[in-house]
């Protein structure tokens, strides 16, 4: 008779460092967690996807990527300030190839030829893509990745222009997975899809929601899907105006083949136009990752990507302090209404403004309130609640947020989003213009930032920072590293203290146009709890 022990530890660590979930359950049906606090390990793999930058010809996309220094696995001492042991994790990689973009599709715009002191329009498709049949499909520029990470702790660059920037897809494994972060920052200059749009690469999953979208006649909004895996997705797109869902033309989803990219134009979509809409993505088989790029005939273009997922409360952090139209867009998904308290979380405590106190939503519709200038002033972020204590109803939701005046516009998004967490990364902040935003909507809360050395050189910087109860501390000048060549990353830590939500206003102003772009930062989910057993199970073989 042959004995063969297998460690059960050993496959939940292989499955939860992987998949970022592990239950382990001993011969007696108790749970070891239950014996022991789970163990927190780096995951050994994450994957990234960028849409698309821009169809314009006048565009410029810089790339960053980064992992955070000192997630060690065993023996390794943590924090994004600390080395990790040598040897304490596999060496790993972390690349970024161009998808393989679906090119001339009646889903996809006509590319905006618009040079410099010009105006044209993106053209807009006239009817969806067939979803059986999917165009041809454009073979990626190359196999050659766009972004080749080399260690943690150093963020690396890359630079596109022209409107044939593809979709980029991605894995990080070994110590370069936990906590890895990639931003895509394009500035385009003329054209209807003229501003800054700035996008945090984010990973596939299965369910989207987007409030803030639109298909009105002065907007041409666009989901992008795309697909990392091997084998091709289906996904589902769902419209909520503000009386409820939108009869659209799709039957059949939308086919997303393997490792491409599908951009779909929302006003193909549906006949009934509607200011303020929710796009609700989710996927029949397989997974994409998805954002929307939002393009406004006024006030330009930003992506907004995903809201938190549903809850009963709600954190919108970093409205800008001269932001000149703010407008709160919120949905509903349950069977129940929702309603909300709403308040700004400035630099001295928490208001509820004059006239906006609170915001109804009914159930399966879209709600909207118009909040003007509310900052006045003093950057803030925005904060939902039940109004009635012990009545949560979840919500999604989002801001458009609107900075100048006239023909001097910029618009960008700010969705609703989870806490920092253990940490947070935003990557691609340069030496002027970065924002860092921290919003404590219930306790006192103690955060370590630091900043990376430069994606060309420089000696990273760290200082704590502590955000009182019910304030937004809005750093202007947060911590640059001493000698920074090129761009550099803002990592958050929370020390101790309540929750704490985080967002970087990025503002590179062009031609007295006032260009930002806001992405936030929730938990990188660099980490995984890994429960410990109380035993090893044994197999006995004849």
């Amino acid at each position: 008779m042959k004995r063969t022990t297998i460690s059960l530890l050993a496959t939940a660590t292989a499955l939860a460092a992987v998949t970022g979930f592990a239950a382990l359950m001993t011969p007696g049906g108790d749970t070891a967690a239950e014996a022991k606090a789970p163990a927190r390990l780096p995951v050994e793999r994450s994957s990234l996807l960028c849409p698309a930058p821009s169809g314009s010809e006048v565009a410029e996309t810089d790339y960053t990527s980064f992992t955070p220094a000192g997630t060690a696995g065993p023996g390794g001492t943590g924090g994004s300030g600390s080395p990790a042991k040598e040897g304490s994790a596999k060496e790993g990689s972390a690349e970024l190839k161009p998808s393989a973009a679906l090119a001339d599709t009646e889903t996809e715009p006509k590319k905006d030829t618009t040079k410099a002191g010009g105006a044209k329009k993106d053209g807009a498709a006239k009817k969806p893509a067939d979803t059986k049949k999917p165009a041809n499909t454009k073979k990626p520029v190359a196999d050659k990745p766009v972004l080749a990470l080399k260690e943690p702790g150093k963020p690396v660059a890359a630079k596109a222009a022209g409107g044939d920037a593809p979709a980029l897809v991605g894995t990080a494994t070994g110590r370069l997975a936990p906590g890895w972060a990639a931003q895509q920052t394009t500035t385009v200059t003329a054209g209807a899809a003229r501003g800054l749009l700035g996008v945090s690469c984010t990973g596939p999953d299965t369910d989207f929601w987007f409030p803030g979208a639109s298909t009105a006649k002065d907007r041409q909004d666009y989901v992008h899907l795309t697909n990392p895996d091997a084998t091709p997705a289906v996904a589902d797109i769902e419209l909520y105006g503000k009386d409820g869902a939108l009869k659209t033309t799709l039957t059949e989803g939308i086919a997303v083949p393997a490792g491409a990219s599908v951009p779909v134009l929302l006003s193909t979509l549906t006949a009934d136009p509607a200011a303020d809409l929710t796009v609700h993505v989710t996927t029949r088989t397989g997974r994409v990752g998805a954002v929307v790029r939002a393009a406004d005939e006024r006030a330009g273009s930003d992506w907004l990507s995903a809201s938190a997922d549903p809850s009963g409360t709600a954190v919108l952090p970093g409205i800008p302090a001269d932001a000149t139209s703010v407008r709160l867009v919120a949905f509903a998904p349950g069977e129940d209404d929702a309603d909300l308290k709403v308040q700004l979380a400035g630099p001295g405590g928490t208001i509820t403004p004059a006239g906006h106190e609170t915001l109804h939503v009914k159930s399966g519709m879209t709600a909207s309130m118009d909040l003007l200038d509310v900052t006045k002033g003093e950057a803030g972020s925005l904060i939902l609640s039940p109004s009635q204590s012990g009545r949560p109803t979840p919500v999604v939701a989002a801001l458009r947020v609107v900075r100048g005046k006239g023909d001097k516009q910029e618009v960008a998004y700010i969705p609703a989003t989870a806490p920092v967490g253990e940490r947070a990364s935003v990557t691609d902040n340069r030496a002027k213009g970065s924002t860092l935003s921290l919003t404590a909507p219930g306790a006192t809360a103690q955060v370590k930032v630091t900043a990376s050395a430069g994606t060309g050189g420089g000696t990273p910087a760290v200082k704590t920072f502590t955000v009182k109860a019910g304030t937004t501390l809005a750093i202007t000048g947060p911590p640059v590293p001493a000698g920074l060549k090129g761009s550099y990353v803002l990592t958050v830590e929370t020390v101790s203290g309540g929750p704490v939500h985080a967002s970087r206003t990025l503002a590179l102003p062009r031609d007295g146009i006032p260009m930002f772009t806001v992405q936030t930062m929730p938990d990188d989910r660099g980490m995984v709890a890994v429960p410990e057993a109380k035993q090893d199970l044994s197999v006995l073989d004849d």
